[in-house]
């Protein structure tokens, strides 16, 4: 089997995504940290022209962004899990939700990144406009998501959108950004979700220097 590195950090939801396809399907993915995000140095991220996490390197070869390292995760595996892709969704909110889901995960790096790490200004028009955005899509979502949870197909292992949904809000108390406590219907699902091994296994923490550790040791059975 070839060997399975994510190039990324265990405080990102990004990085999380794939982390939690890894344990569902039973993929040994060991975790090489990125320890300086607003470095500009292409190798500090794997080769990643766009200086993002996260990055699989799976032998000779680089795949970039969380949702084509799921795709090539499962592609990966022997497991034969019921997966269901953003391509599935047939109603306009199913597809509303997974872009606004999107959205707001890039949304709070933006604010975490320049408010936080940067030091700028949280009252420049920049982050007030991000941070309107970013409460806009989650209230969205929380108004729309027992639909949008609705039209997914009934027989199903595992979604894009509930991953990622699931690590967006559970990011939200790791790294508080905006209030959580408006969003009553995305917290009971992500309680939910929160109770599968696989978020057990993935939970956020901040890496330790240099250091690169397995993100799941479960086996394909």
């Amino acid at each position: 089997m070839i060997k399975l590195e994510l190039i990324g950090r265990s405080s990102s939801h990004f990085t999380r995504v794939p982390r939690i396809f890894a344990h569902e399907l039973g993929l040994e993915l060991e975790v090489e940290p990125v320890g300086d995000l607003v470095s500009v140095d292409r190798d500090r991220f794997a080769g990643n022209p766009a200086l993002k996490i996260p990055t699989l390197r799976r032998g000779g070869s680089l795949v970039f962004g969380a949702e084509n390292i799921c795709r090539t995760l499962v592609e990966s595996s022997s497991a034969k899990l019921r997966v269901v892709w953003p391509e599935e969704l047939r109603s306009d909110v199913s597809r509303n939700a997974q872009e606004l889901v999107w959205h707001a995960m890039a949304a709070q790096v933006q604010l975490v990144v320049g408010t936080v790490v940067g030091k700028l200004p949280a009252d420049n028009l920049y982050f007030t406009k991000g941070r309107a955005g970013f409460e806009g899509a989650l209230q969205w979502l929380d108004e729309h998501l027992d639909e949008a949870l609705a039209a997914l197909p009934t027989q199903r292992d595992l979604s894009l959108f509930e991953t990622t949904l699931y690590c967006l809000f559970d990011h939200l108390s790791f790294r508080p950004t905006v209030p959580t406590a408006p969003y009553a219907r995305i917290a009971e699902f992500a309680r939910l979700f929160g109770a599968r091994s696989s978020a057990l296994a993935t939970q956020f923490r901040f890496d330790p220097p240099g250091v690169t550790r397995p993100a799941s040791t479960q086996q394909p059975s």
